[in-house]
C-alpha cells in the first residue's frame, strides 16, 4: 500500500473540498459560485499548507492537445496563486473530470489522482477519494465509465470539433442523471450507502482514522467504530461545505447564513 506522508507544521492547515461543478447550470450562474470559492481560497491562503480538490472542479472537462475549456481562469489563477504561495495542492479527477489529463500539472503544478490514495497527515491514517465507482451497486455508472476512460472511445471524441464536443458533454453532463451524479440527496442509511459499505469493508483489514470523499454531495461526519470516521465533504452547489484538518477534523460550511 503506498502512502504518502504530510507533517504538518506549526500553524498550518489541511484544507478538502468538493462538488464544485462549475460550469453548471450555465456560466452566468457558476460565476456567482466561483466567486465565493475565491474568496474561500482567499481566507484559507495564510494557514493552508496542503488543499485537496477531491473531484467535480467542474461540471465538465476535456482536454485537447492544444485546447482547453473556455472559462475558470479566476479559479484556476487563484489555485496557481496559491501554489506559488507554498500550497501543495492535490487533485482527485472526478466522474465530471475523469478526462483530466496533464494541463493542471503541468501549468499551476498540482499532482493529480484518478483514483483512491493513501495519506499520513499528523500521524492519522486517510483514505481519500472522489468516490464514484466504490462500493457495491451503481453497476449502469460502472459499465458507463468503462466507457468514458477508453482509450478507443476517448479517440474518437477528441476528434470532434472541441464547439460540438463541448456542447453534446455539457448537455450530458446537465441532463442526465446517472451521469452528473444528481441523484436524491436524502441519506439511505448506512446499510445502503455505497461509500459507507465500502469504507467499513475497508476496516476489515486496515486500519484508517479518516475516510474522506465527495461524490455524494451529502456532507456527513459518521462515527465507524475503531476510532474511524466516514466523511463526505457535500458540495458547492447547494451546501457549500468544506474540511480542515488540524488537530482533529472539521465539517465547517462557508459564509453560512445566521
Amino acid at each position: 500500500m503506498l502512502k504518502t506522508t504530510i507533517n504538518l507544521e506549526p500553524g498550518k492547515k489541511v484544507y478538502f473540498a468538493s462538488d464544485q461543478h462549475f460550469g453548471a447550470p450555465n456560466p452566468k450562474e457558476s460565476k456567482i459560485r466561483e466567486e465565493k470559492f475565491i474568496r474561500w481560497m482567499n481566507e484559507i491562503k495564510e494557514d493552508a499548507q496542503v488543499l485537496f480538490l477531491m473531484g467535480d472542479l467542474f461540471d465538465f472537462w476535456h482536454e485537447w492537445n492544444h485546447v482547453i475549456p473556455k472559462g475558470y481562469v479566476r479559479v484556476l489563477g487563484k489555485i496557481a496563486e496559491l501554489k506559488d504561495h507554498g500550497v501543495q495542492v492535490y487533485f482527485f479527477v472526478g466522474n465530471h473530470d475523469l478526462w483530466m489529463k496533464d494541463y493542471l500539472e503541468e501549468e499551476i503544478g498540482c499532482t493529480v489522482f484518478y483514483k483512491k490514495q493513501y495519506f499520513e497527515i499528523a500521524g492519522k491514517q486517510f483514505l481519500l477519494a472522489h468516490g464514484d465507482g466504490l462500493g457495491p451497486g451503481d453497476k449502469g455508472y460502472k459499465r458507463m465509465k468503462k466507457v468514458f476512460t477508453n482509450p478507443i472511445a476517448q479517440w474518437f471524441f477528441k476528434w470532434l470539433h472541441p464547439d460540438i464536443a463541448m456542447k453534446i458533454a455539457l448537455y450530458m453532463s446537465q441532463k442526465n442523471k446517472m451521469i452528473s451524479g444528481d441523484e436524491d440527496k436524502a441519506f439511505l442509511g448506512e446499510d445502503k450507502e455505497f461509500l459507507i459499505i465500502y469504507s467499513k469493508k475497508k476496516l476489515e483489514t486496515e486500519k484508517i482514522d479518516y475516510f474522506i470523499y465527495g461524490h455524494r454531495h451529502l456532507p456527513m461526519v459518521l462515527d465507524l467504530g475503531k476510532n474511524s470516521k466516514y466523511i463526505n465533504l457535500g458540495d458547492w452547489i447547494s451546501y457549500f461545505t468544506y474540511g480542515v484538518f488540524e488537530h482533529d477534523f472539521e465539517l465547517k460550511t462557508f459564509e453560512k447564513k445566521e
